[in-house]
């Protein structure tokens, strides 16, 4: 989202500098007169098929161009051009122009051609627009060659060339053109302070704004210090960016809207967001550019509430959100999996109406997905005219996470078939989705195509997907053989894929290298260490589960409490183990322990290999009866009707003997129960999980 709304803030600032309605190659060069002034004497009809030859029988060429190029008709413009003896500057001018327009490099090339076999002696304002055209049109070659052929240069010929390797990244020609000025003005100065910015040079465009500053004869405008701001938000710099604020007050450029968005902008993206939302609320006309941006701060600094607050302010203010709105928006509901949430916004798109090319359907399916609702997200997927490769990859993304392997398996298939190049995002999910139903021969397949026959490369998630698909498998030698191959070194997620293989197997020895990799890796992460003791108590290893524990203290590392949470009528309900604090807890452990007794009828067995104490069995069974997800669940169950669904959030990986209770749990309450843990969505039915005891 901040790269689209980078591109987005970019657009809208620059479009005021490349538009205008003037007949001058820049709006900011200091050559603001024009020669000339085409008359329209008809009005453009595109259905016309009389008028344009009745002029022309009539000898009345210029009118019969200056028509047929409003009508984006430039090759007929250009026949009727060889029938003129002595085209006249205003000839010249229309056609460039409309190649210009429509950046029609070749048909361009043929009016300069023209003008040179015809006699006619250009003067610099045609010069500058046949400049403007090859610079416009990305051909810097014949632009420069037309530049340095040039009898006469002034300040818009400069502007024009400098300008157009800005644009295209060559700062080092750019540099060199500026320097060599005879004289500069504000869209010089601008030109080159932008280009640095837009290509990733903020601090060079800080150090030539400094310079701007001290030359006697520079004035900035709102487009320049707009730039210099955007350098500062991207260094980012507090200082520097508060510096520029303060020469903007002196300079009295304050007062335009332009100003106050660049502003804004500056202090969010350098940390200072209560800044940034005060010169938001500041400004009188706010864009949907402006808004859009303010949003995302707020998501982007982890203050959702206040994100979607701002939304439902700019849905009453009467400004219609645009595709980069709702994306941010539904991104935020994806990451917090409110679906309720991501729902009234699509309801909201439905009504007002959205772009189903647009990226925001592409954000539709990715928050579904992300939801777990993948009945809405292939609805949203299947409604797509043109569905991109985000929304490709959201959905093979998402039925992976969903414990549906086969439908993730499907649509990367028809993907290929599609003709749309998969990329490593969409490999990690497919390859996840082999890892997850542990489909060995079929994951180890599709890991070696990523570059045998599509030509990418290994990346580490790829090689930490296909090592969780073989330590799941306990298939340890070749994952060690493919470790040993990497052309890379081993990241803490492939270390941690192969600690979490060597948990279900049993692996102590791999288990140990593992863990020792992740210590010195990330020496802080609690996970590590619980998982290697749970390894060893499972071993009733007690005495190393001890050193585990002694070295966690040592070190100062806490594990991480397990918590759960569910939503009833809206309001969120959170759970840690043993949580008592609960207005509910007294009818929630009766329940639990009616269900206990109930599931143990049923054939239920307490899995307490993991429960990290060397304590008798009963107290054991004790201590996991009263895990968080288990809290929850019964939670659930006694605040809604019968029947309805249950959907619980979990922040750590649900544990086996919760998993296996929880399936008891849907068949004797007869209901649907849907667990989100931190690696996956576990949907729970008739006493059966959709990850077939895989996860």
């Amino acid at each position: 989202m901040t790269r689209f709304l980078a591109n987005l803030k970019s657009s809208h600032s620059s479009s005021v500098f490349n538009h205008s309605h003037k007949i001058i190659a820049f709006p900011y060069s200091s050559q603001t007169t024009q020669p000339f002034q085409p008359k329209t004497f008809f009005r453009s009809n595109t259905k016309d098929t009389t008028l344009v030859p009745h002029l022309c029988n009539q000898k009345r060429f210029d009118e019969a161009i200056h028509i047929l190029c409003q009508q984006n008709r430039l090759k007929e413009a250009l026949q009727i051009l060889h029938q003129i003896d002595k085209p006249s500057a205003p000839v010249y001018s229309t056609l460039i122009q409309s190649c210009i327009k429509s950046r029609l490099l070749q048909q361009g090339k043929k009016v300069h051609q023209h003008i040179k076999l015809s006699g006619f002696v250009p003067g610099l304002f045609i010069l500058n627009r046949l400049l403007e055209m090859y610079a416009k049109c990305d051909s810097l070659m014949d632009s420069q060659k037309l530049f340095d052929e040039m009898p006469e240069r002034d300040l818009c010929s400069w502007n024009i060339l400098i300008s157009g390797y800005a644009k295209m990244g060559l700062l080092q020609e750019a540099k060199s053109l500026f320097d060599k000025m005879p004289e500069r003005d504000n869209f010089s100065w601008t030109a080159m302070i932008s280009g640095y910015v837009r290509h990733d040079r903020p601090n060079e465009a800080l150090e030539l704004f400094r310079m701007m500053k001290r030359s006697d004869n520079s004035k900035s405008n709102k487009f320049t210090v707009s730039s210099a701001l955007a350098a500062a938000a991207a260094v980012p710099c507090l200082r520097t960016g508060k510096e520029i604020h303060g020469y903007i007050m002196r300079t009295g450029l304050d007062s335009d809207e332009v100003v106050w968005s660049a502003l804004s902008d500056m202090y969010g993206k350098c940390g200072s967001i209560e800044e940034a939302r005060h010169i938001f609320d500041k400004m009188v006309d706010r864009d949907i550019v402006t808004w859009t941006a303010m949003i995302d701060r707020y998501f982007q600094d982890g203050r959702r509430k206040e994100g979607f607050d701002l939304f439902a302010d700019l849905l009453r203010s009467g400004i219609r959100p645009n595709e980069f709105t709702f994306s941010g928006v539904l991104n935020a509901c994806a990451n917090q999996t409110s679906e309720e949430l991501g729902k009234k916004v699509h309801g909201y798109m439905t009504r007002v109406g959205f772009d189903p090319f647009s990226f925001a359907a592409s954000a539709l399916v990715h928050m579904y997905s992300k939801c777990g609702n993948m009945v809405s997200a292939e609805r949203v997927f299947k409604e797509t005219p043109q569905p991109d490769l985000f929304s490709w990859t959201s959905l093979i993304a998402g039925y992976a996470q969903n414990g549906q392997p086969d439908e993730a398996i499907r649509y990367f298939e028809l993907l290929v078939k599609s003709g749309t190049q998969p990329d490593h995002i969409t490999f990690v999910g497919v390859l996840s989705a082999c890892a997850h139903a542990g489909l060995v021969d079929k994951g180890l397949d599709y890991f070696h195509s990523i570059k045998e026959q599509y030509g990418l490369t290994h990346t580490a998630d790829h090689y930490a997907c296909i090592i969780d698909l073989l330590a799941r498998s306990g298939q340890f030698d070749e994952a060690e053989n493919i470790i040993s191959k990497m052309s890379m070194k081993p990241d803490k997620f492939l270390w941690a894929s192969l600690l979490g293989g060597c948990r279900i197997h049993g692996n102590l020895k791999l288990a140990q290298r593992a863990a020792e990799a992740l210590f010195e890796i990330e020496p802080e992460n609690p996970a590590t260490y619980v998982t290697l003791a749970n390894i060893y108590a499972t071993a009733g290893m007690w005495s190393e589960v001890a050193k585990i524990r002694k070295t966690m203290d040592d070190r100062g590392v806490v594990k991480k409490p397990g918590l759960s949470w569910i939503a009833i009528k809206r309001d969120v309900h959170v759970f840690l183990v043993g949580d008592d604090s609960h207005p509910k807890s007294k009818e929630i452990n009766e329940f639990l322990g009616k269900l206990s007794k109930r599931m143990k009828e049923e054939g239920f067995v307490p899995d307490t290999n993991f429960v990290l104490h060397d304590v008798e069995d009963e107290q054991k069974e004790q201590n996991l009866s009263y895990h968080s997800e288990k809290l929850a669940v019964a939670f659930g169950i006694i605040s809604t009707p019968e029947g309805t669904p249950i959907k619980v959030f979990k922040n750590l990986r649900t544990c086996v003997d919760c998993h296996t209770a929880i399936k008891f749990i849907s068949k004797i309450t007869n209901r649907k129960i849907i667990v989100r843990d931190s690696n996956r969505f576990h949907f729970f039915e008739d006493g059966h999980c959709s990850c077939r005891d895989y996860w």
